[in-house]
């Protein structure tokens, strides 16, 4: 069995709304295990994560690149990892300050990528984080869509997130779409792997609550939230923000994970090539 489900779904979100307004720091909960934002704080998944994504977009090569990382979550490696693939800046947009700021970290970071052959001369590692970021051509952004939008029209060639743009908040997703186009060059590309199960056992449960509850700050600010959009829904946002899409890989369960009549009215009537797509990967191409 799968360890996220040896605890029920309900029982998580019943944890994590009482651990959540305890005040404890996000470092404390992410040492525990019981709130983390992905795995890419691990060398070898972190540069996969990226390659899986940017060696398929077309633009190794390009000189002086500009890249976006949407949610980089529990470490800022990506900064490491674009600029040794071309990148001269690299934009690392996330929604509060979670990633580790030990140097030590970012070292073996460093000491991985040239053991793939990947070399970073200009890296400094003797100063603090935000020494080793300008080094770097980086800039760590926190005020989520705020940070986005304040970036110049038409500056990126490639945007990427790995498993985040299914926690943008239902009513800033648009404006998230819209404001990637913005951003993008015209000969750009995005690419992003979209996680639309619920995060809680990896199933449907997340849609058996009515919006009124499921969009309450109780719950989406308590580490279980996703903005339960699914892969059409996503897709028409992607395509009416100005972007031709491909999606590229798709993930299906062979049956409903959760029984249909257990789905709130609002989602109960989606037909099962909708709900049964798990997640998928998408290409953002500027129209």
């Amino acid at each position: 069995m799968n360890p996220k489900q040896l605890v029920p779904w309900y029982a998580k979100i019943g944890a994590k709304l009482v651990l959540a307004r305890i005040p404890a720091g996000y470092d404390r909960w992410r040492s525990l295990s019981i709130f983390k934002h992905g795995k890419m704080h691990e060398p070898a998944y972190a540069l996969d994560t990226f390659r899986q994504q940017y060696e398929r977009s077309g633009l190794a090569g390009r000189p002086e690149q500009v890249h976006l990382e949407l949610g980089p979550g529990d470490s800022l490696f990506s900064a490491l990892i674009s600029a040794a693939h071309g990148a001269s800046t690299t934009y690392l947009m996330d929604v509060g300050r979670f990633a580790v700021d030990d140097l030590q970290a970012y070292a073996q970071m460093h000491a991985y990528l040239e053991s793939q052959g990947l070399a970073l001369p200009d890296a400094d590692l003797n100063g603090d984080l935000d020494t080793l970021l300008t080094s770097l051509g980086a800039e760590y952004h926190t005020s989520g869509l705020d940070g986005l939008r304040a970036l110049p029209d038409a500056s990126v060639d490639f945007t990427w997130s790995n498993a985040v743009l299914e926690h943008v908040r239902v009513d800033d997703f648009a404006e998230t779409a819209r404001q990637l186009r913005r951003v993008t060059k015209a000969d750009g590309k995005g690419r992003h792997r979209i996680d639309i199960r619920d995060h809680l056992a990896e199933a449907l449960h997340s849609l058996r609550f009515p919006a009124s509850v499921w969009e309450s700050e109780l719950f989406a600010r308590s580490g279980f939230y996703t903005n339960r959009l699914r892969r059409d829904a996503l897709v028409k946002h992607f395509e009416d923000a100005g972007f031709d899409v491909k999606v590229t890989r798709e993930v299906r369960w062979p049956n409903l994970p959760t029984a249909r009549w257990k789905l709130h009215r609002d989602f109960r009537d989606l037909p099962d090539e909708e709900l049964l797509v798990a997640g998928f990967d998408v290409e953002l191409t500027p129209r």
